[in-house]
């Protein structure tokens, strides 16, 4: 009997002096595998996703430091004069509605694997539809307002469809066709504010202003009904991708389009819906700018607002509501900038910086949260 204890007692030896050896190797000598996470809680996502802001946050209040601003009046420039100064919050405000639509252009396309790159494209036939409508004074007084609206969602649509048709017809990058199509679409824009639609009243390069009946109203306190119009699009935006059956066709097809078709998703015609959907509303932001701030059509109206509109939907997970958010933030971002530039000389430029920034701790991120290491018993291969 004693024997037999003895030898499972050296047979357990060598097990114990392994696990030993493992639980004191050296971490240089460790091995480790990268794998693809199967599942992440919601709440450990969010966690790293603050832990990356947190860090670009840091790295960009370290840039502007740099470039002179004091660091004891950071807070009080990107947070109180921004959000606690009236005249402040209402430029955020005008700032972000055009911005929260571009947004939910990008987010509505990206869902359905649809790369839309022609925002600003969009956004250019989308403020050429409505300007038609009033320099033909198209329909009565009453009327031209809706008229311009629709005229805005019609040609923002139009305008995407070609891309959408190459993609699931003829399999054309969609990347390519709507980032040629942005170049189109502003020399056409330039031929018509130097040409035919040139002001004749001082002669420079933008169309006629637009009458009263022809703008966007005020809310009151100065506030533009451009946000409201932006907010009722973002709440339909939202029952749409999480509450309609569409919503759930969109999920399907951003998980796998192959397994949706199979299931019998109709997945070209949810592809469809969704581009022409975006690109109706990238219109609809044209429209937000030349009636509700510009009050004509200008040469340069549409410049950053493709680039904000594919950074709202990346950092709001092409989720609506977040992209409502995170549109007000970029704004409030543009326009402490702006402030910045006055104050402190900060170049604009720097904005752009910060937006590039930001990007990249959040694209960061996004490792963390669709891998891991784990680690790899052994030792490494001497």
């Amino acid at each position: 009997m004693a024997d037999a204890s003895l030898s499972v007692d050296m047979a357990q030896a060598p097990r114990t002096q392994v696990n030993s050896q493992q639980h004191t190797q050296p971490l240089a000598r460790r091995r480790y595998a990268l794998e693809i996470r199967q599942h992440m809680a919601w709440r450990w996502q969010a966690l790293i996703l603050a832990a990356a802001l947190l860090v670009g946050f840091a790295i960009s209040a370290a840039i502007l430091v740099a470039a002179g601003v004091p660091a004891d009046e950071l807070a009080n420039e990107f947070v109180m004069q921004t959000f606690f100064d009236g005249q402040n919050f209402r430029a955020v405000l005008f700032q972000a509605a055009p911005m929260i639509l571009v947004g939910l252009a990008g987010s509505i396309a990206f869902r359905a694997r649809f790369w839309n790159l022609g925002l600003e494209g969009q956004m250019i036939w989308g403020a050429i539809g409505a300007t038609t409508i009033s320099m033909w004074q198209i329909g009565p007084e009453n009327l031209r307002l809706p008229l311009m609206f629709a005229a805005a969602i019609g040609c923002g649509l139009l305008w995407v469809l070609g891309p959408a048709w190459l993609k699931l017809k003829l399999g054309v990058n969609e990347i390519i066709s709507t980032l040629m199509l942005n170049y189109m679409a502003a020399n056409f824009l330039l031929h018509l504010v130097y040409g035919s639609w040139k002001d004749p009243k001082d002669n420079f390069p933008y169309s006629p202003q637009f009458r009263v009946f022809e703008r966007l109203p005020e809310l009151g306190a100065g506030i533009g009904s451009s946000i409201l119009l932006a907010g009722v699009v973002a709440l339909l935006a939202w029952w749409l991708v999480s509450v309609s059956r569409v919503g759930l066709y969109l999920r399907f097809v951003d998980a796998n389009p192959r397994v949706a078709h199979a299931n019998g998703v109709p997945v070209r015609r949810t592809i469809y819906g969704a581009v022409l959907l975006s690109g109706a509303m990238a219109g609809l932001a044209g429209f937000a700018v030349v009636a509700g701030q510009e009050g004509r059509l200008t040469q340069a109206f549409y410049q950053g607002y493709g680039f904000s509109g594919i950074l709202i939907a990346f950092l709001a997970r092409n989720n609506p509501l977040a992209a409502t958010v995170v549109a007000l933030l970029v704004a409030a971002l543009f326009v402490t900038g702006r402030s910045l530039q006055v104050f402190y000389q900060v170049p604009f430029s720097m904005v752009q910086l910060i937006q590039a920034v930001i990007v990249v701790c959040v694209a960061s991120s996004d490792f963390f949260i669709r891998h891991r290491l784990r680690r790899v018993g052994g030792e490494a291969a001497q």
